[in-house]
């Protein structure tokens, strides 16, 4: 009897009952032989794969009886599929069956890693893989999950690049990674184990931005510091992947020491565009708050707190407005007036805005429809916010294979949810 037929025999059977009882006793039996049927079928089509393949060797190889494995399959867990063993090499031998049709269970196993990214844990999946399986897997078999989702992470991160888009922006994300020390301890049951230690590293993001307003992660590693060395590095994989450093014409970043340099070494036809939200936000600090306003709009006094953040709110609305301007001079008589405002109350703010600030206008060179895009490192920091809510859930990752992992999933996601299909569904 073939599976199609367990299974119409097993509705007819279910349908056609009228004692519920016997009604589950009848499914789980009949269930059963489905999954005997399943693994009858495959172990056949391994003896006759084993068969073929001897055939063809020289010397030719000896059969040695079977070996255990498991095997999730659409209908339920295989415990024990008979695999046919030959004298020597058997754990390197690909069985092209069994990864067919492992391969056909990709798709449980993406949505699988989406739903680890949205918050269910290993043991969640555990039990939302049960009511698609129809039982538990253990640890060990959903952890399999993490490994396919690490591999496309992998084949993802070094596939080589296509087009080089002519904008980049460039920013990290800080993260706790656990590393293994040389130092060893006893645990309690009297066991050496060597040491483990959380440290801080960064993952260096790069996000491409087309002419038409499109834009994707494009490149991302993980990096000790944000240093001039660590930039140079990331540059250079990037090269690497396809980059063409002749075509980037942009490369929108913060403050962060050492890109700079890097950028001039690696992509010298780009120029900077700095971050104008990291550049406004900057000005609180270099506030000195003298000659505040006593009197409010009303009348009533406004205590010392209320009067500093009114006298923040109002440069920083001021200061946002200057790159809000249609024109670049339109701006810079902005610019002008504003330091003529605020420079006899609040010198060092102003002196600090003005510092560098020739790079926070080379958006307006570019189309106005990018403007939004371009003016700020904003579309990564949006990323990064939805990639923290999962590394906190996390704590330290247990190393950096899993913490990329993890970042690429949480990558997919956002493109998905944006609308970014192509990209994800690479």
């Amino acid at each position: 009897m073939t599976i199609a037929e367990r299974e119409e025999q097993i509705l007819r059977i279910k349908s056609a009952s009228f004692q519920n009882e016997l009604n589950e006793q009848l499914e789980t039996h009949l269930r059963q032989q489905v999954i005997e049927t399943v693994q009858r079928a495959i172990e056949a089509a391994l003896v006759e794969e084993a068969k073929a393949d001897m055939s063809g060797m020289n010397p030719k190889p000896r059969r040695s009886g079977y070996y255990p494995r498991q095997l999730n399959t659409r209908y339920g867990h295989i415990e024990q599929l008979l695999v046919p063993k030959l004298r020597h090499s058997n754990k390197e031998r690909p069985w092209v069956i069994l990864e067919r049709y492992q391969s056909s269970l990709g798709h449980l196993l993406d949505f699988a890693g989406y739903l680890y990214v949205m918050g269910l844990s290993l043991r969640d999946l555990q039990e939302a893989l049960y009511f698609l399986l129809g039982n538990v897997l253990s640890r060990t078999a959903v952890n399999q999950i993490t490994l396919r989702m690490q591999q496309r992470m992998q084949s993802h991160q070094q596939r080589p690049l296509d087009d080089t888009p002519p904008i980049l922006i460039v920013d990290g994300v800080w993260v706790d990674i656990q590393y293994t020390l040389e130092e060893f301890k006893t645990d309690q049951a009297g066991h050496q184990r060597q040491c483990r230690q959380a440290q801080e590293r960064v993952i260096l993001v790069a996000m491409a931005v087309w002419p038409d307003g499109s834009y994707h992660i494009f490149h991302y590693e993980i990096a000790e510091t944000e240093a001039e060395q660590t930039w140079l590095v990331f540059f250079e994989h990037l090269i690497e992947r396809g980059l063409n450093p002749d075509q980037v014409e942009l490369l929108v970043s913060d403050g962060t020491k050492g890109l700079l340099s890097a950028m001039k070494q690696y992509l010298p036809k780009a120029r900077q565009q700095r971050c104008i939200t990291h550049k406004v936000r900057g000005l609180k600090p270099y506030l000195t708050y003298s000659d505040l306003p006593q009197p409010s709009d009303t009348g009533q006094l406004l205590s010392e707190s209320e009067a500093k953040q009114q006298r923040w709110q109002q440069i920083k609305h001021e200061a946002y407005a200057i790159y809000k301007a249609p024109a670049y001079a339109q701006a810079q008589d902005l610019l002008h007036a504003f330091v003529v405002k605020w420079h006899s109350v609040e010198p060092k703010a102003v002196h600090a805005f003005q510092w560098g600030s020739q790079h926070t206008f080379t958006f307006y060179d570019f189309d106005k429809e990018l403007h939004h895009h371009i003016r700020t490192t904003n579309l990564l920091e949006r990323f990064f916010r939805e990639f923290r809510t999962k590394a906190d859930e996390i704590g330290a990752f247990p190393n950096e294979d899993s913490c990329l992992t993890i970042f690429f999933w949480v990558m997919l996601r956002d493109h998905a949810k944006h609308d970014r299909l192509s990209v994800a569904n690479n």
